[in-house]
């Protein structure tokens, strides 16, 4: 990738946000923030953030899913519950560009760590509340993790409906997704206030945010048949005709899964009409290229459970080099799965250093994946995730707190 010859500051230099998140769903958020340059300081209890205990470690209070999303951050101890450490979080706010929190506004309310609060000290200040729910409905203020919202917004659905059995992702989606999420509403509100001056409340709710994931391609058969259904201009259907389920069939598909090989299995996605003909023909199946089931989009739609079952058949009988070179042939888009372990292995992510390696003062070696975004003009290089507290006394500091101020806060130097 091309860079600029000049030097210069990572896209989010200056920026100062204060992590009150905890888990995966807020460090997630932050940790894309702090790979673009923002000063992320990861305010915790004297207990840590559970995840610095979650897996494996070098040492204590570096886990493994810890490492996985506070990289690029310093780490601040505060005692809420002494009057003396609130204070100190009031004068970092003073300091700050974003608030971001996975707290209940309820007990923030009761620390005097409100939205109008802090917005009344600093009006710059951008306030984020990461929730399980939106305010206003009957679920606000409930809890929320992450299998929780994946049962909630139809993940557990659509694995019961393609597989039989209701079943979670095996991964944590839903944190994950809406981490993404809540880090692009950080930038559009610090956007924003470079025009208005002012900063702003922003909410992101993991059972909104998930069922609006999730509803993208499976509510659009039941939104087009409920128009026609009710007469809407286009529809012609009339109001007694049936609404189907909510789904998009082809993701549905039980035969939607990486085929099965002679020797293994391979990922292959013949699309357009073009793709399906040139792969019917050359596999010595030309009268299903003729086939009204699947001579189009349309047809292949409604007819796509069938499509994948004869599809596998197929590709079953050769090895997974054959279909590699034939689709590469065809152009038809086509990979070997890759398991897991493959990952490291993999060409691609080596040739673009994707993985990074960093050892500590002890001489442990840590292995990472850097941001995948990379911008011409803005280099972040990946520093370990911080020591509990390691940072506690330099950033007081820079927030004004006296030494004395910070002893009473901090009273063993070694402890921060």
């Amino acid at each position: 990738m091309s860079s600029n010859p000049e030097p210069t500051s990572p896209a989010l230099a200056g920026i100062r946000i204060l992590d009150l998140g905890s888990v995966v769903f807020g460090p997630y958020c932050t940790q894309i923030l702090a790979d673009y340059g923002a000063d992320v300081i990861k305010i915790e209890s004297p207990e840590g953030d559970s995840t610095r205990y979650t897996g494996p470690a070098h040492e204590r209070g570096r886990s493994a899913i810890f490492l996985g999303v506070n990289r690029n951050k310093r780490s601040v101890v505060l005692d809420l519950k002494r009057p003396e450490a609130r204070e100190a979080l009031l004068a970092l706010v003073d300091t700050a560009d974003v608030f971001i929190h996975s707290v209940r506004p309820q007990k923030l309310a009761k620390l005097g760590l409100d939205a109008d609060t802090l917005r009344a000290r600093n009006p710059r200040l951008v306030y984020v509340g990461l929730h399980g729910f939106g305010d206003g409905g009957p679920y606000s203020g409930q809890p929320a993790y992450d299998d929780i919202i994946q049962g909630m917004s139809g993940i557990a659905d659509l694995m019961q409906r393609q597989s039989g059995t209701p079943a979670y992702f095996p991964t944590i989606a839903a944190d994950k997704t809406c981490g993404q999420v809540a880090a692009h509403a950080v930038l559009a509100a610090l956007f924003q206030r470079e025009r208005t001056g002012r900063g702003q409340v922003v909410e992101v709710p993991m059972f909104e945010t998930m069922a609006s994931f999730v509803l993208v391609e499976h509510f659009f058969a039941r939104h087009i048949a409920r128009g026609a259904a009710q007469g809407a201009p286009g529809g012609g259907a009339g109001p007694d005709a049936a609404v189907p389920e909510t789904g998009y069939p082809r993701v549905l598909a039980p035969w939607r899964r990486p085929y099965r090989t002679a020797d293994g299995f391979v990922c292959m996605m013949p699309y357009t009409n073009a793709h399906w003909r040139a792969f019917f023909e050359r596999t010595g199946n030309a009268g299903l290229a003729a086939d009204p089931r699947f001579v189009d989009i349309a047809a292949r739609t409604r007819n796509i459970a069938e499509l994948y079952r004869i599809t596998g058949e197929i590709v079953a009988a050769r090895d997974t080099a054959h279909w590699l070179a034939l689709c590469a042939e065809l152009e038809i888009p086509a990979a070997k799965m890759n398991r897991l372990d493959d990952l490291e292995r993999d060409p691609h992510l080596q040739a673009v250093g994707f993985f990074e390696e960093l050892a500590d003062e002890a001489g442990n070696h840590y292995r990472f994946t850097r941001n995948p975004v990379r911008l011409s003009d803005s280099e972040v290089p990946p520093a370990l995730p911080p020591r509990l507290g390691e940072h506690t006394r330099e950033v007081l500091a820079e927030a004004g707190l006296s030494a004395d101020a910070i002893d009473r806060l901090v009273p063993d130097p070694k402890a921060a």
